[in-house]
């Protein structure tokens, strides 16, 4: 019969493995993104992961089971990361003020999550030549990204703080690629492009054409 003392010696091994396990994934995709951005998904082995984060060969193989399974772990990981960093920037905000803040939160994710962000850049443009759970995956997360934006609009537009000409739909569109595109821009050639004065120049542009619509 299993005594208290029995429990909690098997709870302590239990918490203690469920730490390092936990430890060890952390390691393990911190891993993956600076071989990502070294030399690309094709050329990170899982093997190559492992090692680098200072364990076994198999350690990464037997965790995530595949490349691709890593991949959506990151994905994931990423996702989480993203969608906590822009609570913060959105949080009580709507209409103009949720864009403005949104905008702010990308600049300044740039400067938080430099690494991360190229890394899974990389995987995604790289993801685009094969039908693949992350292209699927990218795909759902733009059209929700679209959705917000869309929804932003329209909160200003009720708010009588937009013209009633913008069209929503069409607006996220365009705020979503010139998002996409200066991100690719800035993986391919970081030193090209000043971030700060792009992203202000472009807030700016923007609040004034969204409240002076076709006017």
């Amino acid at each position: 019969m299993q005594t208290r003392h029995d429990e909690a010696k098997s709870e302590s091994t239990v918490n203690k493995q469920t730490e390092r396990s936990a430890l060890s994934d952390k390691k393990m995709l911190e891993a993956a993104v600076a071989l990502v951005n070294e030399r690309g998904t094709s050329k990170t082995t899982l093997k190559d992961i492992g090692e680098l984060a200072g364990y076994s060969r198999g350690l990464a193989s037997y965790r995530f089971g595949s490349k691709d399974g890593l991949w959506m772990e990151l994905f994931a990981r990423f996702d989480e990361r993203w969608k906590s960093h822009l609570r913060e920037y959105l949080e009580g905000k709507t209409g103009l003020e949720a864009i403005r803040s949104a905008i702010h939160a990308q600049r300044d994710f740039f400067r938080r999550e430099p690494e991360y962000l190229r890394a899974m850049y990389i995987l995604w443009y790289e993801s685009l030549g094969k039908e693949s759970d992350i292209r699927a995956k990218l795909a759902d997360h733009h059209r929700i990204y679209r959705r917000d934006v869309r929804r932003w609009v329209e909160a200003a537009q009720d708010l009588k703080e937009v013209s009633s000409t913008i069209d929503a739909q069409q607006f996220a569109i365009g705020y979503c690629s010139f998002m996409f595109g200066t991100i690719y821009q800035w993986v391919v050639a970081p030193d090209a492009i000043d971030l700060d004065a792009l992203l202000a120049h472009y807030e700016e542009s923007t609040l004034f054409n969204l409240v002076r619509g076709d006017q």
